[in-house]
C-alpha cells in the first residue's frame, strides 16, 4: 500500500454530493468484482462523524501495478463530467494506519421477526417476544445508499474509520474496498 489515487465528487447543482459519491461507490465496487481485485482498499478523508457523512473525496490505496490496472478501465464512464481524480500518488512516509470496515447493523426489529419467523415457523406473537422493538440498534455512523445487484434490494453500507495507529496490517480487501483487519495509510 505504497500509492494512492484521490477521486474528488465535483459541486453539481442537479445532484447532492451524496448520490453522486454513491453512484461512484457503486462503480468502483463493480470494477472491483469484475478484476477480482483484493489488493485496493479505500478510505474517506473528509468523513464526518458530526453530521455524518463521508465527505466528498474517495481514496483509493494500494500499489502501483493494482491501481494503474483499475485505472486503466473505463469503470468512470459516465462520472467523468462529476469527478476528478489523480494519477498515483506515493504515500507520504509520515502516514498512520487505519482500518476502514463495514459496519452492519440490525436497525429493524419487524425485519428480524419476519426473518425468524421464515426460519423457525414460528408466529408472530412468539417472534414479537423474542425480539421486542427494544432490540432495534442504530448506527451514527456515514454510510453509502446502495441497490443490490443480486436482491435488488436498497441498503446502507455503514462505514466506520479505525483509530489511526502507527503500524500496518497487510490482509485481503472485500470487493467494496473495504476490509475488518487490513489497515491502509491514513494522512
Amino acid at each position: 500500500m505504497d500509492h494512492h489515487v484521490d477521486i474528488d465528487v465535483q459541486p453539481d447543482p442537479e445532484f447532492p454530493a451524496h448520490q453522486i459519491m454513491a453512484a461512484l461507490y457503486v462503480k468502483l465496487h463493480r470494477a472491483l468484482v469484475a478484476q477480482n481485485s483484493t489488493r485496493i482498499g479505500v478510505s474517506f478523508p473528509g468523513f464526518d462523524l458530526q453530521a455524518p457523512h463521508l465527505g466528498t473525496r474517495l481514496r483509493l490505496h494500494g500499489d502501483i501495478a493494482a491501481l494503474s490496472a483499475l485505472l486503466a478501465g473505463d469503470w468512470l464512464a459516465g462520472m467523468r463530467d462529476h469527478v476528478t481524480l489523480t494519477q498515483p500518488i506515493r504515500v507520504p512516509e509520515t502516514a498512520k494506519h487505519c482500518a476502514v470496515r463495514r459496519v452492519q447493523v440490525k436497525s429493524s426489529p419487524e425485519r428480524l421477526r419476519r426473518r425468524l419467523m421464515r426460519r423457525h415457523n414460528l408466529d408472530a406473537q412468539e417472534a414479537q417476544q423474542r425480539i421486542p422493538d427494544e432490540a432495534a440498534r442504530l448506527a451514527n455512523l456515514p454510510f453509502v445508499q446502495l441497490r443490490s445487484t443480486s436482491t435488488g434490494q436498497t441498503f446502507r453500507l455503514f462505514i466506520e474509520h479505525g483509530p489511526a495507529q502507527s503500524n500496518a496490517i497487510a490482509a485481503d480487501f472485500n470487493a467494496y474496498g473495504l476490509s475488518q483487519m487490513a489497515t491502509i495509510p491514513w494522512f
